[in-house]
């Protein structure tokens, strides 16, 4: 996708002082389209900028760290690197797992499907796993005046095109034809995970 598109369609996605509250079990949200879910975590601590991250082509690119008022809320693409596993209305392999685990560490985002593991306060760079390359991040924009969030476009490895393919009968069944791909609207709903669909994978 341009980023001019996205920018165009800029969705405003919630107070930052309401993210604390979600965070604790994991905030969803659309972006940059309709049909394309997104994380929206409030980590509790700064999270600096990430250099150098690689997507799968071997390509470089920089991702800006947290924003808002601690510069602790970070955004990424809810669809997993690997094999786009996302969080569906029934059923979400993927999510933030803020505990340790048997599998993993704690504070990361783990996608169940195939056991790839990001780090959220790195640019989602792959701690463990075959995922290629980190999730794709929203970026987010912070006005203070406001006590508003709005995410702006996406850094990084963009697999929005794969995923309509991938799930285009499912989406068209869900969404109306079409309608998945387009953008997010002037303002998305943010919801809890276990709000957003009935069941989550846990590993």
């Amino acid at each position: 996708m341009e980023r001019r598109g996205f920018l165009s369609a800029c969705a405003a996605v919630a107070g930052a002082s309401q993210i604390g509250v979600l965070s604790e079990v994991w905030a969803v949200a659309a972006a940059p389209y309709a049909g394309t879910p997104c994380f929206l975590l409030d980590l509790g601590r700064p999270v600096v900028a990430a250099r150098e991250l690689l997507r799968a082509d071997g390509s470089a690119y920089d991702w800006s760290g947290g924003v808002g008022p601690s510069r602790s809320i970070v955004a990424y693409s809810a669809i997993c690197a690997h094999k786009l596993a996302y969080p569906t209305r029934e059923v979400s392999f993927i999510r933030f797992q803020p505990d340790r685990s048997p599998t993993s560490d704690g504070d990361v985002i783990h996608c169940c499907a195939d056991h790839s593991v990001y780090d959220p306060s790195a640019g989602a760079r792959v701690m463990s796993g075959p995922a290629p390359q980190p999730l794709a991040a929203i970026v987010l924009e912070y006005d203070p005046e406001r006590d508003a969030l709005a995410a702006i476009g996406t850094v990084g490895a963009e697999q929005f095109d794969a995923f309509f393919h991938k799930y285009d009968f499912k989406l068209a069944l869900e969404y109306g034809q079409g309608h998945a791909r387009q953008p997010a609207g002037d303002t998305t709903v943010v919801r809890e995970l276990a709000q957003y669909c009935r069941q989550t994978i846990r590993c």
